[in-house]
């Protein structure tokens, strides 16, 4: 089995890990949906999928779902992470769950090769960026 390039420069430190993160706000609305079998509908792009027992599992902007026809209950704003967390880090989500959480914001977590990424509440995006800012800001004093 080949390694992929631009694996080794993972980071694994937590205290890296949470100095470093730079989370940045995606625009649009996200919505979680789900359609039967393992594909996206035509005309869909998804920014995450997962293929569950029961259908799979769409993240997309909510204009497409609404175009799409495609119900839902959870409007997200999208957060990514800007650092290269390793897949094998111990910590990070937890310490963002847990600022979160402490706020009274829900946060489903995606792992991305390079990115982690955070789906919040979109009426409360900002102040999560503002909440993941300053807990960046405390691991660097």
């Amino acid at each position: 089995m080949s390694s992929m390039s631009g694996g080794t420069d993972a980071e694994h430190d937590l205290g890296r890990l949470l100095r470093g993160m730079e989370p940045a706000l995606h625009p649009g609305r996200y919505v979680f949906t789900t359609v039967p079998g393992v594909t996206a509908p035509p005309g869909l792009t998804p920014v995450v999928t997962v293929v569950e027992d029961e259908g799979l599992t769409l993240v997309v902007e909510q204009e497409d779902a609404d175009a799409a026809r495609l119900t839902y209950d959870y409007v997200a704003g999208w957060i990514t992470l800007r650092i290269h967390s390793a897949l094998d880090a111990v910590g990070l989500t937890a310490a963002v769950a847990q600022t979160l959480a402490e706020a009274g914001l829900s946060c489903n977590v995606v792992a991305g090769f390079h990115h982690d990424h955070l789906f919040v509440p979109h009426a409360r995006a900002a102040e999560a960026v503002a909440l993941l800012e300053q807990l960046a800001e405390r691991s660097r004093r």
